[in-house]
């Protein structure tokens, strides 16, 4: 029997409670969607696309075109192959995408279908693309199909030509659309033109597509992905989602990247604006420090509202750690830091935050919502942050959820929304203030009067 009184955590190697992570063909999904004219195709049975379809859809509140191998029991012993190769050629004659983006599943993974000989001589139509990623289920997290899938197809179409583009390849990891759009004004208005690679806007934020081999408008197209090889320099953002891809790109065309936290908060947006004022060589955008002399006024303003509140963050390593710098600078104390996706980084990187700001918290990576369950009932905090599946857990300990990160499924219109950035930190200040004063207003009904 597990003892959720005990203040140590539960040590289990196997199991796990409450997940706070996807599986990988999810991020490949995703990342293949922000290519313009892209089919995304899971080589594997018909349950694991649709499952991670309706996921996406129920974050987005958008559907998607996404197909699928149907492997079935005799597949499991003879393989596949004829599945794969059948289900491109009516792709390519049905749908008519521009490119095909193929990631594979538990099950493929299991047999051991080597995917990149069973395409290597496939016969694609002129003008077309095809390319692949790995992405077994049972390790990493989506954060890892989403890097694998981008890693891939730099590594299948990233060209270097005579001309150089002085362009900036910017990948911004896996962040919604707000997002994306808000990183592209940010660097327009430093005067640094760039290619974002993947580019989900206008690919989720739109009305669905009617006919049958029809693409949202969209999406990186096939030839800035070429081009990516002439850029100038990769700013890289978020370790685990946008490092692999830059190395990649790094050693195939040897364009210098920089590898930066997520651009979310005061002090990693500034950094990300100092790196863009050097390479555009340009002054600050009045624009740009109008709104950041908005967020310190925000944050004067209402500092003694969530001064030293502790707070809770699970979700994806890249957003936790950059979001977790950002509160822990405003006075704020990240107790816990927890994310399903491995990697000894998260746990460096977060123990570097923690000494900055002299804070006794705990980070964890491979984690799950039960473990911060137990810290929880032993050590209470006052703001819990991550996505929909904490709801339950606020429930359950009575405490505020700020929702943010990847899945939300139970609210609206926060793909449009940023958080990176000036303004989405004062987004993010919003949600926070609104939660602990919505708290404090049910906790104390008798001063209902006072803000009248």
């Amino acid at each position: 029997m597990i003892d959720l009184t005990s203040k140590e955590p539960v040590t289990r190697q196997a199991l796990r409670i409450n997940p706070i992570a996807g599986c990988q063909p999810l991020g490949a999904m995703y990342a293949s969607l922000g290519i313009h004219g892209c089919m995304p195709h899971s080589y594997g049975t018909s349950g694991c696309s649709r499952f991670q379809k309706t996921l996406l859809k129920r974050h987005f509140r958008k559907s998607s075109k996404v197909t699928t191998s149907v492997l079935k029991e005799s597949a499991a012993i003879f393989g596949g192959d004829a599945n794969l190769k059948t289900a491109i050629k009516n792709i390519f004659e049905t749908y008519n995408p521009e490119i095909v983006a193929v990631h594979t599943t538990c099950l493929s993974e299991t047999i051991g279908d080597d995917i990149k000989a069973c395409l290597y001589d496939f016969p694609i139509p002129e003008g077309k693309y095809l390319i692949h990623a790995n992405t077994p289920s049972y390790t990493g997290s989506h954060i890892t199909g989403f890097s694998n899938m981008v890693s891939s197809a730099i590594q299948y179409l990233a060209q270097v030509t005579a001309n150089p583009n002085n362009k900036a390849c910017i990948l911004p990891g896996f962040i919604n659309p707000g997002d994306m759009k808000e990183i592209k004004r940010i660097s327009r208005l430093m005067g640094v033109d760039n290619i974002m690679f993947p580019d989900t806007c206008g690919v989720f934020g739109q009305r669905g597509v009617e006919r049958i081999n029809e693409y949202p408008a969209g999406g990186t197209k096939v030839a800035n992905i070429i081009d990516l090889g002439n850029c100038k320099k990769t700013f890289a953002l978020g370790k685990y989602a946008s490092e692999a891809a830059a190395v990649q790109l790094k050693n195939q065309c040897g364009v210098p990247f920089k590898l930066m936290d997520l651009p979310i908060g005061i002090e990693a947006t500034d950094r990300f604006i100092m790196e863009l004022k050097q390479l555009g060589q340009q002054d600050v955008a009045n624009d740009l420090e109008e709104e950041r002399e908005q967020l310190i006024d925000i944050i004067l303003d209402a500092h003694s509202f969530f001064y030293n509140k502790k707070v809770a963050l699970f979700g994806d390593p890249d957003i936790i750690i950059a979001l977790s710098e950002f509160i822990a600078g405003i006075g704020m104390i990240p107790q816990y830091a927890v994310t399903g996706t491995p990697g000894a980084y998260f746990e460096d990187r977060m123990q570097q935050i923690f000494s900055k700001y002299d804070i006794d918290g705990i980070a964890k990576s491979s984690a799950d919502l039960f473990d911060l369950q137990q810290w929880l009932k032993n050590d209470p905090v006052d703001l819990l942050m991550g996505d929909t599946h904490g709801k339950l857990l606020a429930r359950a300990e009575d405490v505020p959820l700020v929702r943010i990160g990847f899945p939300i499924m139970d609210r609206h219109v926060h793909s449009y929304l940023p958080i990176v950035g000036y303004r989405g930190a004062i987004r993010i200040l919003e949600m926070i203030l609104n939660a602990l004063m919505d708290r404090f207003d049910r906790d104390h009904p008798e001063n209902d009067l006072v803000f009248i």
